[in-house]
């Protein structure tokens, strides 16, 4: 695995591979690699000749400097993991790299898609994500990225990016990966103790609970008893709850049929905040 820090110079090497026509796939991450990120590397090289991989902790995309800190950073563990896993490319850039002092981020507005959520809870984060991603992707430029389907609303969001930048690059949004108690796979499980880890699959539970009756309940049942699951357990604490059109991300107020639908859910464990999803029907 060939691994770079410099923007030119990864641009540059990757340039040679689009001149004799490889097919280039893209895993961006924040790094703290688990199995999920991993199945995403795997699903690349099954449709890619060459896949790159980056690992930058993107300070804009935290709303706090506290939980910015707190993020695991286990570079070495992640480097092994990527060679284990046979990934060509590391693109491993420090923050001067991709935030020179004199630049100014922009702020855009992807409507519901930015505005509700994450976005409403997290004001900024999306900007913060737009921001990276865009210049991740102009220095990759990927036939295909790839990221993980637990953060749906993401998903969406890069779907709009690629759209509105005109970029030519395939999205693939793959299943998210769970343990075996259902708990969805993240970074920020390394941080829950043995007792909030064991209450965290409880946000499964909820949900799978959504998805087995939101044919027979109206939204506000649903919602409630979902959050009444959820908070069963002591360390968790319900941030929202909520149904959407899958694509708009609008809001359903009461009982629904006939629409791609999804629950999304943020529940604080302890001091950790964990976001999973289910699209239902």
């Amino acid at each position: 695995m060939i691994v770079f820090k410099n923007i030119q110079e990864i641009q540059e090497y990757l340039k040679k591979l689009k001149k004799s026509k490889k097919l280039l796939g893209f895993v961006p991450t924040m790094g703290a690699l688990h199995s999920g990120h991993i199945s995403l590397i795997e699903q690349s090289k099954k449709e890619n000749e060459v896949t790159i991989c980056s690992i930058f902790v993107n300070p804009t995309q935290f709303n706090s400097e506290e939980d910015l800190k707190k993020y695991p950073r286990t570079i070495e563990k992640d480097i092994k993991k990527l060679i284990e896993a046979e990934c060509d490319v590391l693109f491993y850039p420090d923050c001067n790299e991709m935030y020179p002092k004199e630049e100014i981020n922009s702020a855009e507005d992807y409507g519901h898609i930015t505005s509700r959520l994450e976005g409403k809870f997290r004001p900024g984060h999306f900007n913060g994500v737009i921001n990276i991603v865009t210049k991740l992707f102009a220095t990759i430029n990927p036939d295909t990225a790839y990221f993980g389907q637990k953060d749906f609303q993401q998903c969406a969001v890069i779907k709009e990016l690629i759209k509105r930048n005109g970029f030519n690059i395939k999205l693939n949004c793959c299943p998210t990966l769970r343990e075996e108690d259902g708990l969805a796979m993240s970074s920020r499980n390394m941080r829950l103790s043995n007792e909030e880890r064991k209450q965290a699959s409880q946000i499964y539970v909820a949900l799978q609970w959504i998805k087995l009756n939101f044919k027979a309940k109206t939204v506000a049942e649903l919602k409630m008893e979902a959050r009444k699951i959820i908070e069963e357990m002591p360390l968790l604490k319900t941030e929202y709850i909520e149904i959407c059109n899958a694509d708009t991300f609008e809001i359903m107020p009461r009982k629904i049929e006939g629409r791609r639908l999804v629950a999304l859910a943020a529940v604080y464990c302890g001091n950790v905040r964990l976001i999973d999803n289910l699209v239902l029907g």
